[in-house]
């Protein structure tokens, strides 16, 4: 008897913990979420102290060219500034900002399971996931390559409790249908980004941010407390370009993009528009459709295997 109720706790045990396992498995399968932008997405750059452009620079992009200042309301250099949006000194609209930039620092500095990687990203291949640095802070020099294995919605996310620089000349590279609108930088103190360079992704620093002579970004700039520093740079904080599909039967070409489907017959001429989703919402629809199959395959695995296991449990000893 007594030997029979210590298999059965054994039994029980060893189910409780596969259980256990395959549930947190399965919650670090679970896609990333982009991160909520709220009403910073229009911003191009946003500053808290002040903004100091030199050389002729361009602001741009169809998601939101702005710039923003609060509570400081000095924008030094902004006759030498080309941009397409608005100018928000110490407003209401840059308050509004800044308050939203803060969720999103502190959503993104909160974001987990996290891999621990080393300072160097040049010259090495990321797949999507949130990253924080084992020294504190991060460095590129050459290149860093960031691959979505094909998913459009793949989301990374970079933690630094202090730096990020990047060296003159070096780059971040989108392969297999990574977007720069699901990139997102947390960056501790400050982001220095060296001549020449071209950065990608949204920069939520909680200092300042340097943009050196001639530095690229195609996102966003936006430091909580001090300035953001500009010289002779192109930023663009483009539209998040839904993925879409071409496929042609029989002469006909069907092309799906956005949840729209078009159709067009040989021989036939078509303008397409390309429908974008703009990255200042969380999107719900997406960016963890896989992560969430993933995670409901695993999760219906564990109860039919924990099902299994007691039903042996039952069978085994319940007959005696």
């Amino acid at each position: 008897m007594k030997t029979r109720h210590r298999m059965q706790s054994l039994l029980l045990l060893l189910t409780l913990s596969l259980v256990l396992v395959l549930v947190i498995s399965a919650v670090a399968m679970a896609a990333q979420p982009p991160v909520d932008l709220g009403t910073t997405s229009s911003f191009a750059v946003l500053a808290g102290s002040t903004i100091t452009n030199t050389g002729a620079t361009t602001i741009s992009g169809d998601a939101g060219g702005d710039v923003g200042l609060f509570p400081g309301t000095a924008f030094t250099g902004q006759a030498s500034v080309t941009l397409s949006g608005a100018v928000h000194l110490a407003d209401t609209v840059a308050s509004t900002a800044k308050d939203d930039l803060v969720t999103a620092y502190n959503d993104a500095a909160g974001r987990t399971p996290v891999t621990t990687i080393p300072t160097e990203l040049g010259g090495t291949t990321l797949d999507p996931g949130v990253y924080n640095s084992a020294s504190g802070t991060f460095q590129i020099t050459g290149t860093l390559t960031l691959d979505a294995h094909g998913d459009p919605d793949a989301v990374f996310i970079f933690q630094t409790a202090s730096t990020l620089v990047t060296a003159s000349d070096s780059s971040v590279s989108l392969l297999n249908g990574a977007r720069f609108c699901r990139v997102f930088w947390q960056v501790g103190s400050s982001a220095t980004l060296g001549t020449s360079s071209h950065f990608v992704g949204h920069i939520f620093a909680l200092t300042s941010i340097a943009a050196q002579t001639g530095a690229t970004v195609q996102g966003q700039l936006l430091a909580r407390n001090g300035e953001v520093t500009l010289d002779t740079n192109t930023i663009t904080n483009g539209p998040c370009a839904a993925s879409s599909t071409t496929t042609t039967s029989g002469g006909t070409t069907t092309t799906t993009s956005g949840g729209t489907t078009t159709t067009t017959p040989e021989g036939a001429t078509t303008t397409t528009t390309a429908t974008v989703v703009t990255p200042n919402r969380v999107d719900t629809g997406g960016g963890g459709t896989a992560g969430r199959s993933d995670w409901w395959a695993v999760a219906l695995a564990s109860a039919a295997l924990a099902g299994s296991l007691t039903l042996a449990a039952k069978r085994r000893f319940g007959a005696r």
